[in-house]
């Protein structure tokens, strides 16, 4: 697809478009708060996987249709009718099931994603928000990890990515009552990048995707790569490993542009390559 070009598809649960060097990805069940069953899921691997695979898409935005929710996460009523079926309990991650690899288990996965939140981000809503890599919230947004109350665990990453991307012992307390938080309290902590009233949630989405496409690409997956694997280095050990995106970056014509366009007093020309 060449850059500029307006395609995409409705599948059946989930609306993908590609505008330009961004895909847009949106759950579309607004009818159940777009909850996530498996055929979700089947068709977000689908997606996934092209979104990586195509070079001319520099950045993607993850979103739920409607006001109401990004998504509540897991479908329950068609988890009841599995499990009345025979089907054992699950634990963490979903390899072996459908639409596996998920979002929340593609650590591999080189291009930014934001997240537009609105409404309900709850469980696995609020665990595919963890997993992108920046998250913008309408005022009315809601969290919340409440599985515990249903003698369940965020097992889709919340366990794990939550007490990373917040204090520790704040995000125990969530984890361990179920209890619900505000979007402000979410910036507050820093889980989010930006609070914006409803009707400016649009726009201010847009402006992140514009500076990030103002950046060289291959830069941006440098910096996705290098901070994930690194969080758990000390210092030293991170500067003596060497990361894929980054020696992609450096002998990139992007890298050369860059410069060449500032002693010019010029917008650089991206390539990613």
């Amino acid at each position: 697809m060449r850059a500029g070009a307006k395609l995409g598809f409705k599948t059946r649960y989930v609306r993908y478009e590609k505008r330009g060097r961004v895909a847009y990805i949106t759950i579309d069940r607004p009818e159940v708060l777009n909850a996530l069953n498996l055929g979700t899921h089947e068709e977000l691997q689908a997606i996934w996987d092209d979104f990586e695979s195509d070079d001319s898409l520099w950045l993607g935005v993850l979103a739920g249709e409607g006001t109401k929710a990004f998504s509540v996460g897991q479908d329950l009523k068609e988890l009841v009718h599995r499990t009345d079926g025979g089907e054992p309990a699950s634990s963490f991650g979903s390899a072996g099931r459908p639409g596996w690899p998920r979002l929340t288990e593609r650590f591999s996965l080189s291009k930014p994603i934001i997240a537009k939140v609105n409404g309900y981000a709850l469980g696995g809503g609020l665990e595919l928000a963890l997993a992108c890599d920046i998250i913008i919230a309408s005022d009315c947004a809601t969290f919340a990890l409440p599985e515990a109350r249903l003698g369940l665990v965020a097992g889709a990453g919340g366990l794990f990515r939550l007490p990373k991307q917040i204090p520790y012992r704040v995000a125990v307390g969530y984890l361990m009552t179920g209890r619900s938080f505000s979007a402000g309290r979410a910036y507050e902590l820093g889980l989010v990048n930006e609070v914006v009233p409803l009707d400016e949630l649009e726009g201010a989405v847009q402006r992140w995707v514009d500076e990030v496409l103002r950046c060289a690409p291959l830069a941006v997956r440098t910096i996705k790569e290098v901070t994930a694997r690194t969080q758990t280095m000390d210092i030293e050990t991170a500067f003596a490993t060497s990361f894929a995106s980054e020696e992609k970056r450096r002998h990139s014509l992007d890298c050369i542009e860059g410069p060449r366009a500032f002693v010019e007093k010029r917008a650089p020309c991206w390539k990613g390559e």
